[in-house]
């Protein structure tokens, strides 16, 4: 094993508190795979939540595996070295399962790239019943895991909690790989794609979907429906990711707001709210690891107790984004110092923020704006969006006029704009339209650089638009994706040019799809009808 790809390991591993070593004999062994850098995976409080969980099992293993660096890519193709788990340095085809932590579609390729590096096959067929056994969780696994499907054995569609429980214990009963996949049949919320198949027609759309072994037709996504009693909170933190030392918890999930492009405001409906005790009990056990507690939610706003908690003393915490309104303008007073606070106004129009069901108006983006800036807080960040439906140039000039706006009514701190492109999700009301041509994106996104340059105390930021088709593709993408994905796992770049490439988002992202259309996640029953969605985006093209 190469040693300077060692020494790394052990230099994460150093810098760590939390990390759990145990005795691999005579027990389940877990690699936790995430398809991203350290950085990435370990802040990421579903990764981390599984981590603690998993090791606080008797006859559990779960140690950690991550995508490495570029760098370090290079070095294990050079050197002959396979990839290994941080804990113990062992192969993840040492391992009964590997289970992979999914939250972002551009991270598909990153899934096999990993399996490639591990010399494992990517193919589930070619795997046959070997271990180890290739599972996935995570937010991408609830709503389309389609793109995936030749390559994982098993996907958890909806929250672990229960999940979990259910598929070790059929593990331990059943050790035969296929013995277990069949087992694993009655269980809602597990979906085994090896027992599906799908049959197209002549304009490649899907004509039906083909059960075997008595599957069920309809996967229901489980949903727990009492977030105080989740796993979910850091097990290990670690200076070496980009909140250092930080412990995340969890405040909320879900969110009572449902805007019409928001994939987590209707995949994780109903929204839940912890109990104050335990949130505030789970603080406390926080703190004899860390001062630093980051708090996890859609809006920290809509939490009862935001501000009660947030006075708690000795903790500094951290929040994500707020919602513009008042509670926001007194949650953010008292996080004085820190050095950013968001709110995500999303469209520069009142208009566009009508189509898209967001329900805040200028005057309470003006306001909270204000009352951010004037709190002493070094950077306000405003995040928008552009490419929505039903979107002009001029809700692209009211994204301009607004941001002058906010700088107007206070010259304090910095303003930073964060553009992301529209991608449709599934699950949302927008998961039939089409996204805006990538010439079109790239002139809005100069026309706002161009109309902002001489604001000063203000920068513009935006994703790269080529990634954010990639995304539209991956979440929107059938079976046949995945050779798709497999090619960029190799080190296809897939240009544009790419015939192959150019289809795909052709049939995928450009083209506008209606009710009718068999879509690829449509056997996924999320708790929200098909027919109410598409009520909604009616409602938001109509206006």
């Amino acid at each position: 094993m190469n040693r300077k790809l060692v020494d790394k390991a052990n230099y994460l591993i150093s810098k760590e508190k939390g990390t759990v070593f145990k005795d691999p004999g005579g027990k389940i062994n877990i690699a936790l795979a995430y398809p991203n850098r350290y950085s990435v995976g370990m802040s990421s409080l579903g990764f981390q939540g599984i981590y603690g969980h998993l090791n606080s099992m008797n006859d559990v293993v779960c140690e950690r595996v991550f995508l490495p660096d570029e760098d370090d890519i290079d070095q294990y193709i050079r050197t002959n070295t396979r990839i290994f788990t941080l804990e113990s340095k062992r192969t993840l085809d040492k391992f009964d399962i590997i289970a992979f932590s999914v939250s972002f579609e551009n991270d598909y390729p990153n899934v096999l790239k990993m399996l490639k590096l591990a010399k494992i096959k990517m193919h589930s067929v070619d795997r046959g019943k070997y271990p180890p056994l290739v599972i996935m969780g995570g937010v991408c696994a609830f709503y389309n895991p389609e793109p995936l499907a030749g390559f994982i054995d098993v996907c958890f569609t909806g929250e672990a909690e229960d999940m979990l429980r259910e598929f070790l214990s059929e593990y331990r009963s059943h050790r035969g790989k296929t013995e277990l996949l069949e087992s694993l049949l009655r269980h809602e919320g597990i979906y085994v794609p090896a027992y599906y198949s799908v049959d197209y027609d002549a304009a490649g759309s899907i004509l039906r979907r083909n059960v075997k072994n008595n599957a069920p037709a309809v996967i229901r996504k489980q949903t727990i429906p009492d977030i105080s009693k989740s796993f979910m909170k850091s097990a290990v933190i670690t200076p070496e990711i980009e909140f250092s030392d930080m412990y995340l918890l969890e405040a909320m999930r879900g969110c009572p707001w449902s805007c019409r492009f928001c994939l987590a405001g209707h995949i994780y409906n109903p929204a839940r709210k912890k109990d104050f005790a335990v949130l505030k009990a789970e603080i406390e056990e926080a703190l004899t690891m860390t001062r630093r507690v980051g708090l996890i939610g859609p809006s920290l706003s809509d939490y009862p107790h935001a501000e009660e908690i947030l006075m708690m003393e000795g903790v500094d915490f951290s929040i994500t984004s707020l919602r513009a309104n008042i509670k926001s303008a007194r949650i953010a007073a008292l996080m004085k110092g820190h050095k950013s606070v968001s709110i995500a106004p999303e469209a520069g129009s009142e208009r566009l923020r009508k189509v898209i069901n967001k329900r805040i108006t200028e005057e309470d983006i003006l306001d909270t704006a204000k009352r951010i800036l004037e709190g002493d807080i070094e950077t306000l960040r405003l995040y928008f969006m552009i490419g929505l439906p039903t979107e002009t140039k001029d809700d692209i000039a009211g994204i301009i006029d607004l941001a002058k706006k906010i700088r107007a009514n206070s010259r304090k701190g910095h303003i930073n704009l964060s553009i992301s492109t529209f991608v449709p999700k599934p699950f949302t009301p927008f998961q039939w339209h089409p996204m805006l041509p990538l010439k079109e994106v790239k002139e809005r996104l100069k026309m706002i650089k161009k109309g902002l340059m001489e604001e000063k105390g203000m920068r513009v930021f935006h994703d790269v638009p080529k990634y954010a088709y990639m995304q539209a593709l991956f979440a929107s993408g059938d079976r046949r994706t995945g050779e798709l994905i497999a090619r960029v796992a190799s080190g296809d770049n897939l240009p544009v040019k790419d015939r192959s490439y150019e289809k795909a988002l052709d049939f995928f992202v450009f083209r506008m799809k209606d009710i009718s259309e068999n879509l690829p996640w449509d056997f996924i029953d999320a708790g929200i009808s098909k027919e109410k969605l598409w009520e909604e985006y009616q409602k938001a093209i109509q206006g």
